[in-house]
């Protein structure tokens, strides 16, 4: 009997070190979501006002500019697009029906390749969720995410000037939900949309940051993210299966820059995790076809490496 009271005790024992160890795990993970929360909320809250401002009040005069470049600017008229692109502040399943319109009215595909591409990896709220990472990495991000739409549009208008790149049919421009006839109450309703839209990637990403920070040791981000080039290598190969939102990723290059990955590195997460991003790419093989879509994904892949290298010999 006494055993067995003895063996209870040490079970109850053992029992209270477990949960006494994952509440202090817990609090160590809480210390670092809350942490690195205070570091991003703001940016967070400034995304989503900038970006629903950007939609409500200038999308249509962005799109407007686009519908314009009918003839006249050459190849100038790819360095406007791709700064369009980052400027629109629609997903890819919205961009694709905007540029159809566009190619019906007109506007050449080298064009629509560069504003296509550009939008795709970078828009006015994502461009604000950037900052948080530093001015360095929000520079690096803006021209690099620039010039692969610049790049995007002079291979399409080098390879493909007597033929068609895209595809789009019968694709029609998307009907627009910012209908309120109230301005103030369209840009709520706009502003709502998008925090229910990121809102739940933005707390996974953080969390995420947070569980890195605690278990994974800041010496082996450093060896494998901070290695010029294979950290550039590695960094583009993980964007394609970790990203899911841009908010949601924010955090995750907030922690990783912080732990020794390198700025190439991450510059180069910047542009394959967008570009192959699972929704993106469902919306692109429907316009691109089959041998043009492997073009893209070894147009995205070259790009990401190349910036990367780039970057860290530049930074």
């Amino acid at each position: 009997m006494a055993t067995g009271r003895m063996s209870s005790s040490t079970w109850m024992h053992r029992v209270n070190d477990m949960l006494e160890t994952l509440r202090t795990e817990f609090v160590f993970v809480w210390y670092y979501f809350t942490v690195q929360l205070s570091h991003i909320f703001v940016y967070w809250v400034l995304g989503m006002l900038i970006g629903s401002a950007v939609s409500v009040f200038l999308k249509d005069r962005i799109h407007g500019a686009m519908r314009s470049m009918t003839s006249g600017k050459g190849a100038a008229g790819i360095v406007i697009a791709s700064a369009l692109g980052i400027a629109s502040p629609l997903c890819m399943y919205g961009t694709i029906p905007i540029a159809a319109s566009f190619s019906k009215g007109g506007v050449k595909d080298d064009w629509l390749a560069a504003f296509m591409m550009s939008s795709i990896l970078l828009n006015p709220q994502l461009v604000i969720y950037s900052a948080a990472l530093g001015t360095t990495a929000l520079i690096v991000r803006i021209v690099s995410c620039f010039l692969c739409g610049i790049l995007a549009g002079a291979l399409v208008r080098l390879m493909y000037r007597d033929k068609s790149y895209f595809t789009f049919k019968s694709f029609d421009e998307p009907k627009s939900r910012d209908t309120d006839p109230n301005m103030f109450m369209r840009f709520i309703k706009n502003l709502f949309r998008n925090i229910k839209a990121t809102g739940g990637y933005f707390l996974i990403g953080i969390l995420l940051s947070a569980l890195f920070q605690r278990y994974v040791p800041a010496e082996f981000m450093s060896s494998v993210f901070g290695n010029e080039a294979f950290g550039v290598f590695m960094a583009a190969t993980i964007g394609v299966p970790l990203y899911a939102c841009g908010g949601g990723t924010i955090p995750l290059l907030q922690g990783w820059l912080a732990q020794g990955m390198s700025m190439g590195s991450a510059a180069a997460f910047m542009i394959t995790g967008p570009a192959t991003k699972i929704t993106n790419l469902g919306a692109l093989k429907i316009v691109l076809g089959n041998r043009n879509f492997a073009l893209y994904i070894a147009f995205v892949m070259l790009c990401a490496l190349m910036t990367g290298f780039i970057v860290n010999i530049i930074v």
